[in-house]
């Protein structure tokens, strides 16, 4: 596993952590001014979050993902639930991606714009992904390449995007409520199919997604041979070369599933 923030003195908003039978990652969510709505913030969020998963992952095994998801979105909401607004639109949320070992399957959940790629042994990668957010943000980009960053109609806009967040047609997050856990794309196969899964960040998939410097083939490849840190300097190499501003990026690395 890596995980790099975006820049040196900010907070790491993405989490990734495993147990031996589970792997999962979260890509915290939040805007400007989110302090004043939450006296926590995004990567207390993302990393209570994981952690409330993790420990689920650990001691119930006879539950679905999304139940557990679920379960852990109410854990967290309850634990700021007295101190912070947690039902106003831009209090912190999360993407989610988890992975499981369970009875020869590999079980996969993922909610928001994370990724999972299962790296199958007969068969190209198998890329898991939610595009609704992606999808409805398009009709925003234009006003926000318009206004200036951090003024207050960029934040306007933002807003005005988020506003779609955890409703009927719109995109999907963890955040306040759990009902948004029967909202994320799930999944299973067998491990005999599998040699190997990644859980990757938006920060870290755009590797494949933005920049096009790979496809999912060569992104297990280098993987495979390299590690999760390669495959975050190319990224940074490519958002210094097209001056994108960074993002925090995060991948976690499953090897050896077809002899779990």
């Amino acid at each position: 596993m890596t995980s790099v923030a975006a820049r040196t003195g900010r907070a790491n908003e993405d989490f990734t952590g495993a147990v031996p039978t589970a792997a999962v990652l979260i890509d915290g969510a939040g805007i400007p001014g989110i302090e004043s709505i939450c006296r926590h913030g995004v990567a207390w969020y993302a990393s209570r979050l994981g952690g409330s998963l993790l420990s689920l992952l650990s001691l119930v095994r006879d539950r679905s993902l999304s139940a557990l998801l679920a379960e852990a979105i109410e854990q967290v909401t309850d634990d700021h639930r007295d101190t912070c607004d947690v039902a106003d639109p831009i209090s912190p949320s999360a993407t989610v991606a988890i992975l499981r070992l369970s009875d020869g399957l590999i079980e996969h959940l993922v909610l928001g714009d994370s990724v999972l790629v299962l790296d199958r042994a007969d068969a190209a990668p198998l890329v898991v992904s939610d595009p609704r957010e992606v999808i409805i943000s398009r009709s925003y980009r234009s006003a926000l390449e318009a206004a200036a960053e951090g003024s207050d109609e960029y934040h306007q806009v933002l807003r005005d995007l988020r506003a779609n967040r955890n409703q009927p047609g719109g995109f999907w997050l963890a955040k306040d409520d759990p009902r948004a856990a029967d909202e994320a794309i799930t999944g299973s196969c067998p491990t005999s199919e599998l040699t190997g899964a990644a859980l990757l960040s938006n920060g870290a998939s755009r590797i494949v997604d933005r920049f096009r410097l790979a496809d999912w083939p060569g992104v297990m490849a280098v993987l495979a041979s390299s590690g999760p840190a390669e495959i975050i300097h190319r990224v940074r190499q490519a958002e210094a070369r097209h001056a994108v501003a960074a993002d925090d990026a995060t991948i976690a690395h499953c090897t050896d599933l077809g002899e779990a």
